[in-house]
């Protein structure tokens, strides 16, 4: 076995050997997921990156000690990208996907995104070069929206919206404007004797009493989280059921759905929530900072306060709790969530105008979570201290996420396949 093999095998070990042992069947599954392609393995092995970012990576390049602790996303790929109603009611394109958000270097996300951009535009078979203007095209954006934010709002152009965006974009905004909560509940309920329940289907089933009056006392902890005020008939819950396999990210963990009445008691009103089971985030064994880590109550809480932190407007649904003991998130399942599908793009325009729109996405994503913010583990300005770090070399910037895309791009392919011999050959223990 070569030593990068042992090292790949060492890192995806020391973060789920132990969950292995609770759960082999459902890591089987899961490795089966990331054996699929080099992105599919990219996107289940945060871990690995995060060990290279502290090692053979390692670079403190646009760098200080405040840009080395802001709130970051801590799994920003490609794929972790959607639509979501805020709080105002406005449909919003932005980064989704907060279990993995922690506080760290602002380069870990760009970097983990580049790379992503690398992975995705090698499978298209587009060239080097291609690659290379995509991920300028991303940083660029990041660096204009940044400013923008940081100089005062007035050339910032702003969040994805229906009124700001055009091409794909746009009409993932419109597929999602067509979606509707009565359709959402038509496919995960059924209505039997005038009420709403659960439809059983593969990858759900039903509670025990015991298991149900153990989620009821949890959702009860749980409003006491939420920021802003419900009404008590909102709060009956009509049915829990639990979730199984959801997620490359969830191998093993249980989940449960709860389906509530709703702010009137119309049946096309009723709200589905999802309460999962909150997992040490990978970057999180990289930070050593007890400020950090002592902030948050337990996994739950880290990742609604993450989020919180990061998305402007964020679901009014979310919140926290714990269930025997272990922290919990909590949220709405969204009838308006639309991803955006990789592989229906593949004209260079439309790639390149993407990466511009995220580039934006990510900007006002860091600048969130400052000082202004209701959040004070970061108490500075984030947008205004990236800009005075990269300082008059945004060339330099560029060319930088540009070689790491290169580079990283290629080590998450070879480490692919390293990944996969280990599997097939049984070098996996466990599984």
């Amino acid at each position: 076995m070569s030593q990068r093999s042992s090292y790949v095998l060492d890192v995806l070990m020391a973060e789920f050997g132990e969950s292995i042992k609770h759960d082999p069947a459902a890591f089987r599954r899961k490795f089966r997921k990331m054996a699929a392609s080099p992105f599919a393995f990219y996107r289940g092995s945060a871990c690995l990156f995060y060990a290279d970012m502290t090692g053979a990576y390692a670079d403190g390049a646009y760098l200080d000690e405040q840009t080395s602790r802001v709130w970051v996303h801590g799994d920003l790929h490609a794929e972790n990208f959607g639509t979501y109603m805020n709080a105002s009611g406005v449909l919003v394109f932005n980064v989704n996907d907060f279990d993995e958000a922690y506080v760290g270097p602002y380069t870990w996300d760009l970097k983990r995104f580049a790379a992503s951009v690398a992975l995705i535009g090698y499978a298209k078979a587009l060239s080097d070069d291609a690659i290379g203007s995509l991920v300028s095209g991303f940083g660029a954006s990041y660096l204009d929206e940044l400013t923008g934010i940081a100089h005062g709002g007035d050339d910032a152009v702003g969040s994805l919206t229906l009124a700001t965006t055009t091409g794909v974009l746009h009409r993932v905004l419109q597929t999602a404007r067509l979606n509707t909560r009565v359709a959402l509940l038509d496919v995960e309920t059924v209505i039997h004797d005038y009420e709403r329940q659960f439809a059983i289907m593969d990858g759900r089933e039903a509670v025990d009493p015991a298991t149900r009056e153990a989620v009821l006392a949890a959702f009860e902890d749980y409003l006491t989280t939420l920021p802003g005020e419900t009404s008590s008939v909102e709060h009956v819950i009509k049915d829990v059921a639990l979730r199984k396999g959801v997620g490359i990210g969830s191998a093993g963990l249980p989940s449960y759905n709860l389906l509530l009445e709703g702010h009137t008691q119309a049946l096309e009103n009723d709200v589905i929530l999802y309460m999962k089971q909150a997992q040490v985030p990978a970057v999180a064994r990289h930070i050593p900072d007890e400020k950090v880590a002592g902030y948050f109550r337990h996994q739950g809480h880290r990742t609604a306060e993450s989020q919180r932190a990061l998305q402007a407007y964020a679901d009014p649904w979310l919140g926290y709790t714990t269930l025997n003991g272990v922290g919990q998130l909590v949220a709405e399942v969204s009838p308006y969530s639309a991803d955006l599908d990789w592989d229906d793009v593949n004209e260079p325009d439309e790639l390149a105008s993407i990466m511009r729109d995220l580039g934006r996405a990510v900007a006002r994503m860091h600048a969130v979570a400052d000082d202004e913010s209701s959040h004070d583990l970061v108490d500075f300005s984030t947008e205004e201290s990236i800009v005075a770090v990269v300082g008059g070399d945004r060339p330099g910037f560029i060319a930088m996420l540009v070689d790491f895309a290169h580079r990283y791009g290629a080590q998450a392919r070879e480490d692919h396949q390293r990944f996969v011999d280990l599997f097939r050959n049984g070098r996996l223990p466990g599984v």
